[in-house]
């Protein structure tokens, strides 16, 4: 990650999201400063990872689709940001290397658990790729909710100044779990994430998640026998 280009980034976007949106950010005293720390946070746009760098007051490191890779203006721009590939579908042992590399280091992960671009703006089911990292490394996850920025398509829509919401949550650690890391205990460390995301979320935007996304659904979640269960 090149410090000066993130910075100039970041400020740049700050300064287009002030003049062409509506944007607030709340919950950004709950960031810790320093630290491994997994950003979490649901996606409407391809907009979402500079907007989450600059409303959060850390740099960090995006696991970002292998396509915008491929592409040498695309490799330059997300290598120059921070980012480095994943290839979504399947296991990448590589990308869980440099993501363990960025926590032990000290950096902010940002990830993405739905795996892509939610087409309606309603939370789509997580996968497991977040869970699994944030088990292995034990770093805290911060959830955050995005809203607003579905309605970016084209300059037609900036002119309208849409309004942006990011709601920043309170860092959580997922319940140890003991014995051998199965695909139900990443289903339901998976699912635990998502109901604290979808928390932050207005209803409207909660999805599969908008009867598990309260506060009580919440203090059911309890680490029971090294498994988590509702």
């Amino acid at each position: 990650m090149t410090p000066l280009f993130y910075f100039a980034c970041t400020t740049l976007m700050k300064l287009v999201l002030l003049v062409f949106s509506r944007w607030q950010v709340i919950g950004k005293e709950n960031v810790p400063r320093k630290g491994p720390l997994i950003v979490a946070a649901n996606h409407l746009n391809l907009a979402d990872p500079p907007l989450l760098a600059a409303s959060i007051p850390r740099r960090i490191a995006f696991l970002a689709k292998e396509e915008l890779f491929r592409s040498p203006l695309s490799r330059l721009f997300v290598r120059a940001y921070g980012a480095f590939p994943v290839r979504r579908g399947i296991p990448d042992r590589e990308a869980l290397t440099r993501a363990q590399q960025a926590l032990d280091s000290g950096l902010a992960l940002g990830m993405f658990p739905e795996g892509t671009r939610s087409p309606t703006a309603q939370l789509q089911q997580g996968q497991p790729g977040t869970s699994f990292i944030a088990l292995r490394s034990g770093a805290p996850i911060l959830p955050v909710a995005i809203s607003g920025t579905e309605r970016i398509k084209g300059m037609g829509s900036v002119l309208r100044h849409p309004k942006i919401v990011v709601n920043i949550g309170h860092p959580f650690h997922l319940p140890p779990v003991e014995g051998r890391l199965n695909s139900a205990r990443l289903s339901q460390a998976t699912d635990l994430i998502m109901r604290h995301i979808a928390e932050l979320l207005p209803e409207s935007y909660r999805g599969l998640y908008a009867e598990k996304g309260t506060s009580e659904g919440l203090s059911r979640v309890v680490a029971k026998g090294g498994e988590i269960a509702d």
